[in-house]
């Protein structure tokens, strides 16, 4: 037995016992032989390293950019090849599989291409100009999916692949990210049964307690692999397992689940990267990286994106900037997947133990106020809690003319905002303003140690989809549009559009970021406390030669900071307006407009 395959031991011996570890083992190794045999490709180990600075990863669906006629995979290739091919270095496309509700979350058959997009040769096609990442949607699978309906019909086969559960049972303690009973009934051959179904009736828990279904994902994650995959995201890991009289997430059970899943792809396809979704605490979404070697190699940054927009609505980077302090890296291997906005709302849990309740449901009401929605979780003791905000990230920004402190009247606040729209000298009608504002987030997430993650919409300056919540009656499909190609190319030839000045100047950003070392995702990082309005750090490359001072102006306001620099300087250049910048007794003293930013370098 080898080094992993002594790690792969350990992680059975764990999760299922010592007595059947054993003769788990030789099963999982024989499996994995077999897949060597199939993939060969895989096993060759890669000595470049896995990202760096001139890495940013595209989050879409599939059917994101659509042309009449043509299989939506085969547009959206040759949409990003056209706009993204010299600053986007991976594509994430989300759950592309079949599916029979949320958006692709609820998977049939995890190894078919949705024929509603295209085929295999279509994701073929798009990894010809940019690395991949797929979805492993593995904490459940849909109602309609084949294993499902065998359990259903009484195929032995799939007679474990769910949790079943007593009704009776006292099940209160079971940490809920939905309002919705923790179990569904079904109709099966032996009669009715309730099962586990974490985020709704059609997308229904497997079960990991039986070895089975972890040797059957294995199988899945390295198929993924062999079909192109470099990056896999593991979706809502945190809740893989359940037991009773606890709050069934983040066990240590659910970590030697991803252990095992991380020695399964070391054992067969070494150079794949794991990403793991855990929408928790800030303390248990990094515990994902394990020892630093051993767990995720990147984590979703969770608490990133609502920290960010709770200081430009407070124009106030403090909170921030102290969170943004403790954000170190347990090893070499391992760092942060940054991000802002995604194709879910932005969750509130994460930052339940930074910001007050107060700041929340400020942060609640004001997205009401601009459009948004606000989506509830059940608690312990039966209440409900405010679990995300559902709202476009660009929306989320905007200034209703007042939002009064502890305001209960959401209806006031709405026509506030109408006014604000219908004002010509409302900073609201400034499109030149709200894309400033906007990419100013944008450049926060961009400096901060880690890979960017940067959703389709935000990229392109989308806005609220309510029509979208009013077909579907979701409040997530807010920010989930599909965009005609004809419609969306005419906005970015427009100069005057908000989609033209938020892309050009996205991709100004990118490509400077992607030519500077400091920026590398493992290179060092020190936050500055410089102004209460001025989210500051220095960012440093991994060979300690190339430093770049990051400034960005969260309010409205122009202000004066002086910047006392560690090292010796006579100037430093902004890398993306290549304005100078002197330097008088280590000292640099500037003026910051509204929502500038500032990347300085020797």
């Amino acid at each position: 037995m080898n080094a992993l395959e002594k790690k792969l031991f350990d992680h059975l011996a764990f999760l299922y016992g010592e007595e059947k570890a054993p003769a788990l083992t030789e099963r999982f190794v024989a499996s994995l032989n077999k897949a060597r045999e199939r993939y060969p490709e895989l096993t060759k180990s890669s000595a470049e390293e896995k990202v760096s600075e001139r890495d940013a990863i595209l989050i879409t669906y599939g059917d994101m950019v659509q042309k009449p006629g043509e299989a939506p995979l085969k547009t959206l290739a040759s949409f990003l090849k056209k706009y993204l091919d010299d600053v986007i270095s991976t594509v994430h496309i989300l759950p592309f599989y079949p599916y029979s509700s949320d958006d692709g979350f609820s998977v049939i058959d995890y190894r078919r291409v949705n024929p509603d997009f295209g085929e295999w040769e279509d994701v073929s096609n798009l990894s010809e100009n940019f690395r991949l990442m797929f979805d492993a949607v593995v904490n459940h699978t849909s109602a309609k999916s084949a294993a499902f309906q065998g359990f259903l019909k009484g195929d032995p086969k799939f007679e474990n692949f769910f949790t079943v559960v007593d009704p009776d049972i006292d099940l209160t303690r079971v940490f809920r990210p939905r309002a919705t009973p923790v179990l569904t009934p079904f109709e099966t051959a032996e009669g009715t049964k309730h099962v586990w179904t974490t985020f709704s009736a059609d997308q229904v828990d497997l079960n990991f307690a039986n070895p089975d279904v972890l040797l059957e994902v294995a199988d899945i994650l390295l198929f993924y692999a062999a079909h192109g995959a470099e990056f896999i995201r593991l979706d809502a890991v945190t809740f893989v397992w359940k037991e009773i009289g606890t709050t069934c997430i983040n066990s240590p059970h659910t970590h030697r689940i991803v252990q095992a899943m991380r020695t399964v792809l070391d054992m067969v396809a070494p150079n794949i990267v794991i990403i793991t979704e855990t929408n928790v605490p800030h303390k248990d979404n990094i515990a994902y990286f394990g020892d630093g070697t051993n767990e995720a190699q990147m984590v979703y940054n969770f608490a990133l994106p609502i920290l960010t927009l709770h200081s430009f609505h407070k124009k106030d980077v403090r909170v921030l900037s102290e969170w943004a302090a403790t954000l170190s890296l347990p090893s070499d291997q391992a760092t942060f997947f940054n991000f802002l906005a995604a194709h879910d709302g932005i969750g509130m849990l994460p930052v339940k133990d930074i910001l007050s309740l107060e700041d929340l449901g400020n942060l609640a009401a004001r997205a009401q106020s601009l459009g948004g929605y606000v989506s509830y979780k059940s608690n312990e003791d039966g209440s409900q809690s405010p679990y995300e905000l559902n709202i476009n990230y660009l929306d989320a920004l905007s200034d209703p003319v007042e939002v009064k402190k502890g305001i209960d009247n959401l209806d006031e606040l709405n026509i506030n905002y109408l006014d604000a729209l219908n004002n010509p000298d409302s900073p609201e009608q400034n499109t030149e303003l709200i894309a400033k504002r906007f990419l100013a987030t944008q450049a926060i997430m961009l400096a901060l140690r880690g890979v960017p993650g940067i959703y389709f919409h935000s990229l392109f300056g989308s806005k609220n989809w309510t029509e979208g919540v009013e077909k579907t009656g979701r409040h997530r499909t807010i920010n989930r549009q599909k965009v005609e190609l004809s419609q969306i190319e005419a906005e970015l030839t427009d100069p005057t559009s908000l989609r033209h000045l938020v892309f050009n100047g996205y991709k100004k950003l990118l490509q400077a970021r992607m030519s500077n070392p400091a920026f590398h995702p493992y290179g060092a990082q020190e936050i500055l406390d410089i102004h209460p309005s001025v989210f500051a750090l220095i960012r440093t490359s991994c060979n300690g030669k190339t430093r770049t001072l990051c400034l960005n102006n969260v309010s409205r306001q122009n202000l004066e900071i002086a910047v006392d620099l560690t090292w010796d300087a006579t100037s430093l250049t902004d890398i993306l307006n290549k304005k100078r910048f002197s330097i008088t007794d280590q000292q640099l003293k500037i003026t910051i407009a509204p929502y500038e930013i500032l990347w300085l370098t020797e």
